[in-house]
């Protein structure tokens, strides 16, 4: 009997449309704002302003697409890896309805301005709550799943996706304690450095357990099942993800380079950072020797290239970020735009676009049936990959030239150049930005209609079969 007839795809699919509704949305959000920088008149009022879509286009790409499409994906692996359906299903289905509503609350609440003023972590005590809850949910299926699984070995992903849960729930419920004042506002528990810390030792890693250790349980996944090429040492997986999961939690600190919090803390994060570029490239070099017995899928096998590039803008990022956090780099490029350059070519770059690949292949799997067009993905891929390095490139130079314009003296000791000729000379990049955007965004709406025209596809031949 084939085992696959057992599993329930219903949730999977749910958060997949999920997902590319939401992302959809942040998207959009996110040409807005890139615009409204450089041209005033495109704030619409109090909701429509800068100030409250800029945390709408973060938190709505992060939780809306990245996190929707690592639970449904993850709920494909874990049937998968475990041969076994979910353990609850019903609970499944559930959680995603949670998902939603919760996404809509959410977003509302930021639109009203429910803000308690720590990124990544914006929402108001009650949403905290409902996303504790959500999390839970989620975790006794997987974990129910893991504990009852069939298959003996756990293979790396597995890993990384226990990983994923366990350390967000700590991350979130620690760094969310508050004293509630009233139902929309709350006050954070820690004051002063110490808030600064605890904010920065959770955004660091909320970056690190839902846009990277989730990540790669994709890529170690899929990037075997697509190419059919095993992968290149299963060892040399499971030496970088517990070297990763050692060193992630203590690197927070170097978001702080320069402040009140106590130097030895600082060097600390500093050096856990460095650290950390081992075990990235750990997992760089498996994907890279993994296709290295068959190089030609890179010409021939579409998924290949979205995983290969992905991993090396993962790689590339695990430098530059451990690098940024060194003090004397630090000093030219902290609080300017090298920054988002820096985020973006992880989340344009690594994320999305390994996310996009596991989308691609699970999708016909689930249907049962061919992509609706590989021509379109292929088009999808080297859209997004111009939109993403423009953006990068742009606002690497824009961060350059803020900070050496910020500390330039003049021979008096004074500063040379006022706040305000620094922010001019950003125009010109904002707007190459903001056109950077709108080729990435086209490429996504590629990658949206193949999948929309593939399920159409597979429904349409499950009817003829019926």
């Amino acid at each position: 009997m084939n085992q696959e007839f057992h599993y329930d795809y219903k949730t999977v699919q749910g958060f997949v449309l999920s997902a590319i509704f939401w992302g959809v949305i942040g998207l959009v959000m996110g040409l807005l704002i890139s615009a409204q920088l450089w041209n005033a008149d495109l704030n619409f009022g109090e909701y429509f302003s800068y100030g409250r879509l800029r945390t709408l286009h973060v938190n709505v790409l992060a939780y809306g697409l990245g996190i929707g499409a690592e639970f449904g994906i993850f709920y494909y692996l874990v049937m998968r890896l475990t041969k076994k359906p979910l353990v609850l299903p019903k609970l499944a289905r559930f959680h995603l309805w949670l998902f939603n509503v919760g996404m809509v609350l959410a977003t509302l609440s930021l639109f009203a301005g429910m803000n308690q003023s720590l990124e990544y972590a914006e929402f108001e005590w009650p949403i905290d709550i409902a996303i504790v809850i959500l999390w839970v949910l989620f975790a006794i299926n997987v974990l129910g799943n893991v504990f009852t699984r069939k298959e003996k070995n756990m293979y790396v992903s597995l890993w990384y996706i226990i990983a994923t849960i366990i350390t967000v729930a700590i991350l979130y419920i620690v760094n969310n304690l508050a004293i509630p004042a009233t139902l929309t506002k709350s006050y954070h528990l820690f004051a002063g450095v110490n808030s600064a810390n605890v904010e920065w030792w959770y955004g660091h890693n909320a970056v690190g357990f839902l846009f990277t250790t989730p990540i790669l349980a994709m890529f170690y996944y899929f990037l075997p099942k697509s190419t059919g090429l095993p992968i290149y040492s299963h060892r040399l997986s499971i030496i970088s993800f517990w070297s990763l999961i050692f060193a992630y939690l203590w690197t927070g600190a170097h978001h702080l380079v320069y402040t009140p919090l106590p130097d030895w803390i600082q060097t600390l994060g500093i050096a856990f950072t460095l650290f950390l570029i081992a075990p990235s490239w750990g997992s760089v070099v498996n994907g890279y020797f993994t296709v290295d017995r068959d190089w030609s899928k890179m010409r021939t096998q579409y998924l290949t290239k979205f995983f290969i590039v992905g991993i090396t803008f993962y790689g590339l990022q695990t430098i530059q970020g451990p690098s940024q956090g060194i003090r004397v780099i630090s000093s030219l490029i902290h609080y300017t735009d090298w920054v988002p350059g820096h985020v973006h070519m992880g989340t344009m770059g690594w994320v999305t676009m390994v996310i996009c690949a596991s989308v691609y292949y699970m999708i016909p799997a689930m249907y049962k049936t061919e992509i609706y067009s590989e021509k379109l993905a292929n088009i999808h891929f080297w859209i997004v990959l111009v939109g993403q390095l423009m953006f990068s490139i742009t606002m690497w130079i824009t961060g350059i030239q803020q900070g050496a314009m910020w500390k330039m003296t003049a021979a008096d000791g004074s500063l040379q150049y006022t706040f305000m000729e620094t922010l001019v000379r950003n125009y010109p990049y904002w707007q190459m930005r903001t056109v950077a955007g709108v080729i990435f965004v086209v490429g996504m709406l590629f990658f949206v209609y193949n999948v929309l025209m593939t399920i159409k596809k597979g429904n349409d031949l499950a009817k003829q079969a019926a």
